[in-house]
């Protein structure tokens, strides 16, 4: 009776907001206003190749899929983070470690997540290996804390991330590895010793200098099979931006609001850096929010910056309201989501989609027809948002604008859902058109623009704005 009660606990976690100045309200990465673009020609090339993708998909999925909790951050003891007063901490831990236990994704399928992301449009993929609980979705050596040494041990594809990178792969997309720096199961980070407090690691480094040199080692060595065991990477995508140098804790750093320790959780980058790039030329190295040379590209979390930016940076947001699997996930319409792509783009920015698979393996339907339906949109508009760049004057209103590399300029009209396609679209001159047509790109229709009183107004007859199917937002290109 007491494992049901914990289980339906875990599926009940809520997160709430705190109010206290000191305390981060929320478990969101924040952006760093500082950048440093990479020097070497091989990531260089990679970040452009990168950054021609626009759209990508991230999957969660852990342990926390099996109540259908939000990620692993109810171990973690903040004042944001709600739990049932009445269940004991030591319980709420004990239960959750054994979720390991019962995690055993039978009908585990990569290809549906695969061929789901291939016609929602999307062009490269993050895979969870590690979330910050410290459970691994790969076959690591360093501790059995892993999907390989549960149940599902002897599945065929029970080694997770190496199935769900072939799936990916075999569709051409760029391979990303997510991989959490903190680790709560390990006892090099959370010691038992000492209460776990917060999202920090709960021991004086200075004092313990051996556990802390062990957690490094620990890290290292994980990081290294995922780059030497698991075929071709093309991004390390680090999360848990409060593992970092003490010398990187600015202003802004101190602002987002998290406890800093007086130490410095430092896990020694540069040396995992130069084995990733030796191992897997080129790759880009994204340690969140952590500014330096290991940043490649910025990740604002659940948010798109106010202006467009001149630094490679991609939006992760959540196709529902949570990163891994929820029962009753608040879903975003394709609308919002068409929308949210063309804002990201025109910003100069990519936009990384979460999903989370069931317990059992599966993208549940409602994840899939979203993403159909995102893929039918960039089937006929497509051209405005891959490989392109950014333009000075990049949005009037509800039109967005981007161009190709040769030049070739897009206006990105977003409709609300529900709404037809209106009888005018117009915009400032200051996005001039040269001559006098526009081109819809549904259909690859000319249409006759005017220009009046600073504006340039294009007209669309009745018989055409009927035949279009897609209205979640129109294209049209122009010179």
């Amino acid at each position: 009776m007491r494992r049901k009660i914990l289980r339906l606990l875990g599926a009940l976690a809520v997160f709430g907001a705190a109010h206290g100045a000191v305390a981060q309200e929320d478990n969101l990465h924040r952006q760093s206003s500082v950048y440093e673009a990479p020097r070497d020609p091989a990531v260089i090339a990679k970040l452009e190749k990168w950054k021609d993708l626009k759209f990508g998909m991230i999957v969660h999925w852990g342990v926390y899929a099996v109540p259908g909790m939000i990620e692993s951050w109810a171990l973690c003891s903040e004042d944001w983070i709600n739990r049932d007063s009445t269940v004991a901490y030591s319980d709420f831990k004990e239960w959750y470690w054994g979720l390991k236990d019962e995690f055993n994704p039978v009908a585990f399928d990569p290809d549906q997540w695969a061929d789901a992301a291939d016609a929602a449009g999307m062009k490269y993929l993050v895979f969870t290996t590690k979330h910050h609980d410290g459970f691994n979705m790969f076959d690591t050596q360093q501790t059995d804390y892993k999907i390989t040494d549960g149940p599902f041990k002897d599945h065929p594809k029970a080694n997770v991330a190496k199935y769900v990178f072939e799936a990916f792969r075999k569709k051409d997309f760029m391979i990303g590895a997510y991989f959490s720096k903190p680790d709560w199961h390990s006892q090099y980070y959370w010691w038992d010793k000492y209460a776990t407090a917060d999202r920090n690691n709960n021991y004086d480094i200075r004092k313990n200098e051996w556990r802390w040199n062990k957690f490094k080692e620990y890290t290292f060595n994980q990081i290294s099979e995922l780059m030497h065991d698991y075929g071709s990477v093309d991004i390390l995508w680090l999360d848990g931006g409060w593992v970092r140098p003490l010398e990187t804790v600015n202003d802004e750093v101190r602002a987002w609001g998290a406890r800093i320790p007086e130490w410095s959780q430092d896990i020694d980058m540069p040396k995992i850096a130069k084995m990733a790039r030796k191992a897997q030329p080129g790759i880009l190295m994204v340690d969140r929010t952590v500014h330096g040379p290991y940043e490649n590209y910025q990740t604002p979390e659940q948010s798109i910056p106010e202006e467009q930016m001149d630094v490679p940076w991609e939006a992760c947001m959540t196709l529902g309201h949570a990163w891994g699997y929820h029962e009753h996930q608040n879903y975003k319409s394709v609308n919002k989501v068409v929308h949210t792509l063309a804002e990201v783009v025109a910003k100069g920015g990519s936009l990384l989609l979460g999903v989370g698979p069931t317990p059992k393996g599966l993208l549940t339907d409602e994840d899939v027809n979203r993403l159909i339906g995102i893929g039918e949109w960039l089937d006929v508009n497509g051209e405005a948002i891959y490989g392109t760049r950014t333009v000075e004057y990049y949005q009037d209103d509800n039109v967005y604008f981007t161009q190709d590399k040769g030049g070739k300029k897009y206006a990105i009209v977003l409709i609300e859902e529900g709404m037809e396609v209106p009888n005018t679209v117009s915009w400032a001159i200051e996005q001039d058109v040269s001559g006098k047509k526009v081109k819809l790109l549904e259909g690859n229709i000319s249409l006759r623009i005017a220009k009046t009183a600073g504006q340039v107004v294009v007209t669309i007859p009745e018989k055409i704005r009927k035949d279009i199917k897609q209205k979640d937002a129109i294209v049209f290109a122009f010179q």
